[in-house]
């Protein structure tokens, strides 16, 4: 078992905003990972390589599927191959590899948000004003994210802007909420400085754009899935 996976039962998730948020995005063919780029993922489904809109609706509807009911990764395993099978598509990397990507990122995409429609909720930013960054506890962690466990900052800190979790593939880290009591218990008086915003970039070989990001985030992760999606309904 993955340990995003793992983060996930122990969240105790699905809920109704994680759903609301899959619910409302339109589906949007790509020929690869970087056509549908950071925030406008809030309001599009896409499968990276999937350029038929019906072999997007069966991925999306089994995304669903695991995440009204959830449903197994094994379980999606066995309807990626269905599907595969059905539109002839011929995909980037192994069955097993790929379907867990596409798994795994549409669900922790989709609990961020909700979590984050949650937490922002205006009662319960008044009772818990802070944040704080856990780490998912991978055998394996990222460095940067390993750096950042435990740092409390307030909520409305622009540092949630760009490194709301998931930071990157197969990412578990989230954001716990903490009220005045609570941060004094973990003898804390105040809020961590908020760390820096290193700028980075890479060329993306497929097209030869130059893709520009964050430093410990995967490139297209840094922002704030629940941000975005809350500006989205704002502007409705």
């Amino acid at each position: 078992m993955s340990e995003f996976i793992s983060t996930l039962r122990a969240l105790d998730l699905p809920f109704d905003e994680a759903i609301e948020y899959l619910r409302q995005k339109v589906n949007v063919t790509s020929t690869g990972w970087t056509d549908v780029w950071q925030k406008a993922n809030a309001k599009s489904f896409t499968i990276a390589g999937a350029n038929v809109e019906a072999l997007i609706e069966d991925f999306r509807r089994e995304v669903a599927k695991a995440l009204e009911t959830g449903s197994t990764l094994q379980a999606f395993r066995e309807q990626f191959d269905e599907i595969v099978r059905k539109h002839g598509w011929e995909h980037v990397g192994k069955p097993g590899w790929r379907s867990r990507v596409i798994y795994e990122t549409n669900l922790s995409m989709a609990y961020s948000a909700g979590r984050y429609a949650q937490q922002t909720e205006p009662e319960t930013l008044a009772a818990f004003p802070y944040w704080q960054y856990v780490h998912s506890g991978a055998r394996h962690p990222r460095k940067q994210h390993l750096a950042w466990n435990g740092t409390v900052l307030r909520a409305d800190d622009p540092f949630w802007d760009w490194a709301y979790p998931p930071n990157g593939w197969g990412c578990g880290c989230r954001v716990r909420i903490l009220s005045e009591t609570m941060l004094r218990r973990q003898g804390r008086i105040g809020v961590d400085i908020a760390p820096a915003r290193i700028p980075v970039q890479t060329i993306n070989k497929r097209t030869g754009e130059i893709l520009r990001g964050s430093e410990g985030i995967d490139f297209g992760f840094d922002y704030n899935p629940g941000k975005a999606w809350s500006e989205l309904r704002m502007a409705a």
